[in-house]
Formats: structure tokens, C-alpha cells, sequence
């Protein structure tokens, strides 16, 4: 099988299951990652570890933190304790939340997450006319590309030029 495709079932997988997790997986929050493969995780109780990513995710799944994760435990690791089963997304989190599994240490964190992706609340139509005014007029919360050249272009010029 090609990277590429290999790179494709996996992502389907992640992105398509619904995973509920067995009696022995556990859902954990990623702290970091010290590298390696390795990410250190937090359960709902606390207890921090390490955790190693299998070679399926790696280079093809990206993991940051603040990320869910379910585990498998690892018996015979003393630093690593388990072996990452399933990337929770924010789609998955969401069900495990409806369905009453998702731990209430957690909880918290979920819904911060949660409204910081949802878009604003629209504005009432009157609304909207005054601030398109004010977006117009100053447009310093743009993002600019550093990365770019800046031209300055201001109005005087571009009045000589018509």
C-alpha cells in the first residue's frame, strides 16, 4: 500500500468512526509532546504519563495540545502507560458528551474548546448596516502575512493615477 493511501484510510478512519471507549481505554487530554512519539497525557482523576503514539498515526494523524485522545493501558511500561487507540475530534467529543460517557473533569474544557471554534452570533439587520461602516473606516484587526512584502498605497496616488 502507498503512503498516500495509507495516509487516506487513516485519516477516513479518525474522521468517520464514532469510537466509544471499552472498560479498559480511558479518555485523556494531551499535555504536550516531549517528543519521540511520545505524548504526556492527563486523565479525568489527574494522573499524568506518557503515552506512544503506533506507527499507523505517525506522520499521517497530528496531535496537539489540548487534543482527547483514547488509550489503551500498557502493562509492562513504567514511564509509558498506554498506546494511543483513537484521535478524538470535536464531532466525537460532542456525541460522548450527549451519550453521558464523556467525564465531567473534562467537560469544561470540551465546551471552552467548543466556543471558541462556533462562529459569532449574527447581528439583527439594523445592526449590520453600522458595522460595515466601522469595519471599512479601520481595518487594524486584519491579519497581515509577514511573510509578504507590504506596498503602502495611500489615496493620493492612486487619485494621480486615474
Amino acid at each position: 500500500m502507498s503512503q498516500t493511501t495509507k495516509r487516506k484510510h487513516v485519516v477516513q478512519e479518525v474522521l468517520g468512526e464514532h469510537m466509544v471507549p471499552s472498560d479498559q481505554q480511558q479518555i485523556v487530554r494531551v499535555l504536550g509532546t516531549p517528543g519521540n512519539n511520545l505524548h504526556e497525557v492527563e486523565t479525568a482523576q489527574g494522573q499524568r504519563f506518557l503515552v506512544s503514539m503506533p506507527s499507523k498515526y505517525r506522520k499521517n494523524i497530528w496531535i496537539k495540545r489540548g487534543d482527547f485522545l483514547i488509550v489503551d493501558p500498557i502493562e509492562e511500561g513504567e514511564k509509558v502507560k498506554a498506546e494511543i487507540s483513537f484521535v478524538l475530534c470535536k464531532d466525537h467529543v460532542r456525541s460522548l458528551q450527549k451519550e453521558g460517557l464523556w467525564p465531567e473533569a473534562f467537560s469544561e474544557v470540551a465546551e471552552k474548546q467548543n466556543s471558541r471554534s462556533r462562529p459569532p452570533q449574527p447581528e439583527l439587520p439594523g445592526e449590520a448596516q453600522s458595522s460595515e461602516d466601522d469595519s471599512s473606516a479601520d481595518d487594524s484587526d486584519l491579519f497581515v502575512n509577514t511573510n509578504r512584502v507590504q506596498y503602502q498605497e495611500s489615496e493620493e496616488e492612486s487619485e494621480e493615477e486615474a
